[in-house]
C-alpha cells in the first residue's frame, strides 16, 4: 500500500481495498496494518533517506523497496524486538522473491549497526528531517518563518482522539464525568471539545449509539460556533460530507438545514450521522460550484462553505497527502475555491453570513482567496473571529490546522 501511494493512489482507498481482500483479518491485525502504512508515510522522507544511504542502488522491485521502508519504520518507531522485525521482513521478502531474503537481512542489519550515524545525517537534510517534499517545506518556512518547525513537526504526530458532545443530550461536564466513570480520562479544550488521553473504540464510549457524542477534531468544532446560527434560521452546509459540521450546527440550534455534497457515496455518511444523532436535515446531491442545478431560490441566512483544499492542515490524519500533492495543486485548489465562494455568495440573504473554511495552512488557499473575493464584492466585509489571528488555526497537540473567514453581506 505504501508503494501504491507513492505511485499516486489515495491511502484510504488502497487500505480499504486491501482489507476487503483479507476479510478474516482480526481487528488487531487491521489496526497493525493501518499503523504500519500511516507510520511509514508520516516518516517517509527520513526513512527513504536512510535507505538510500544503505543501498547503492534502489531495488528494481518497488514492493521490496517499500518492504524495507516499513521494516525501518518498525525498528525506529515500534516496540517490537529488532530481531523479530528483521526475521519477519526477511520472510516477507522471500514471498516476493525467493532470492531477496539475503538482501533484506543485510540492509536491515547494516542499519542497526549504523543507526545513530544515519539518524544524525538525516537531521542535516530538510526533506529527511521533516519528512515533507522540499516545495512544502519552503512554502511553510516562507509563510511562517518563526513557526515553521512546529507546524511541520505537528503534522508528523499521531492525532488525538477528540469528542464533540451533543448538547441536546447532555453537557460537556456531565459527559466528561461519564467517561471518568468508565475509566476513560479526557481533557477539555477549546472550543468545547474533549480529548481522550488514550484512543478507544467508539463502541466503548458511553451513549455513542444513542447520539450523545461524536468523534471530531477540536479545530473542526470551531466552525459551528463561529457561524453564529440561531433558532429558525435557514442554513446551507455546502460540501457537507461526511456531515460532522452539519450535525454540530443542528446540535446547537433549531435550524432549517440543507446539506449539499456532490459525492453520492459520501452523502450516505451524512445520513448515517444524522440518523445516529437523531437530527433532521434536507440532504441534497449537488455541486456547490453550480447551485442553479439544485437551489430552490430561497436565500440562506447562514452558509458554511467548507471547500475542497490541499488538506495540508490535517496531514497527521492523512500522511499520504504529503506525497500525493504537488506545488501546482495549490493554485488549482485556489481557483476552485474562488469559484465555489462566488457561486454560494449569490445564495446568501442580505445581512447574512458565510463562513469560508479550509483545512489548509497555505495562505494561497486561505486569506489570499478571501482578499481577492473582497476586492470584487464591496458589499462583503470580513468579520474578526475572536482569538483566531487572521482566521488561521495552526496545527498543534490539541487540534489540526484550519482557516476560517466569516464574511458578512451588508445591506
Amino acid at each position: 500500500m505504501v508503494n501504491s501511494v507513492i505511485l499516486g493512489r489515495n491511502l484510504t482507498q488502497a487500505l480499504a481495498e486491501s482489507l476487503r481482500q483479507h476479510p478474516k483479518f482480526s481487528p488487531q491485525q487491521r489496526g497493525a496494518l493501518q499503523d504500519l502504512c500511516y507510520g511509514t508515510l508520516r516518516h517517509y522522507g527520513k526513512l527513504a533517506f536512510m535507505l538510500g544511504k544503505l543501498m547503492q542502488r534502489p531495488s528494481r522491485d518497488a514492493n521490496l523497496q517499500h518492504l524495507l521502508l516499513v521494516a525501518l519504520y518498525q525498528i525506529e518507531f515500534s516496540k517490537a524486538q529488532q530481531h523479530v522485525i528483521v526475521d519477519q521482513a526477511v520472510n516477507a521478502a522471500k514471498l516476493l522473491n525467493a532470492g531477496a531474503g539475503g538482501l533484506v537481512n543485510g540492509v536491515l542489519r547494516n542499519y542497526l549497526r549504523q543507526r545513530e550515524a544515519l539518524k544524525q545525517a538525516a537531521m542535516r537534510e530538510e526533506e529527511s528531517r521533516y519528512s515533507y517534499p522540499h516545495w512544502w517545506i519552503a512554502a511553510i518556512k516562507k509563510q511562517y518563518p518563526e513557526k515553521a518547525a512546529a507546524i511541520l513537526e505537528a503534522g508528523n504526530q499521531h492525532p488525538p482522539m477528540t469528542l464533540r458532545v451533543n448538547i441536546k443530550r447532555t453537557t460537556v461536564v456531565e459527559y466528561q464525568i461519564l467517561l471518568a466513570e468508565q475509566g476513560i480520562a479526557a481533557q477539555r479544550v477549546e472550543p468545547d471539545a474533549l480529548i481522550l488521553e488514550q484512543p478507544v473504540a467508539v463502541d466503548r464510549l458511553a451513549k455513542f449509539a444513542e447520539g450523545w457524542v461524536s468523534v471530531q477534531d477540536a479545530g473542526a468544532q470551531y466552525a459551528a460556533r463561529i457561524l453564529d446560527v440561531r433558532d429558525g434560521m435557514r442554513v446551507l452546509d455546502a460540501c457537507a460530507a461526511p456531515g460532522g459540521k452539519a450535525a454540530h450546527l443542528l446540535e446547537i440550534a433549531d435550524i432549517d438545514l440543507v446539506a449539499v455534497d456532490k459525492d453520492e457515496q459520501r452523502l450516505a455518511r451524512i445520513n448515517e450521522n444524522l440518523q445516529r444523532l437523531q437530527l433532521q436535515a434536507q440532504v441534497v446531491c449537488g455541486d456547490a460550484a453550480t447551485p442553479q442545478a439544485w437551489w430552490d431560490g430561497k436565500p440562506f441566512q447562514r452558509i458554511l462553505a467548507d471547500v475542497p483544499c490541499s488538506a495540508s492542515g490535517v496531514v497527521r490524519r492523512h500522511p499520504d497527502i504529503k506525497w500525493l500533492r504537488r506545488a501546482a495543486d495549490i493554485d488549482s485548489f485556489a481557483k476552485q475555491q474562488a469559484q465555489i465562494l462566488e457561486a454560494l455568495w449569490s445564495l446568501l440573504a442580505l445581512d447574512g453570513k458565510l463562513l469560508y473554511v479550509t483545512c489548509s495552512v497555505f495562505k494561497r488557499e486561505n486569506q489570499q482567496v478571501t482578499d481577492a473575493f473582497l476586492k470584487q464584492h464591496p458589499e462583503a466585509e470580513q468579520e474578526q473571529i475572536g482569538i483566531l489571528q487572521e482566521g488561521q488555526l495552526l496545527p498543534n497537540e490539541q487540534h489540526d490546522g484550519f482557516y476560517y473567514a466569516l464574511l458578512h453581506k451588508k445591506n
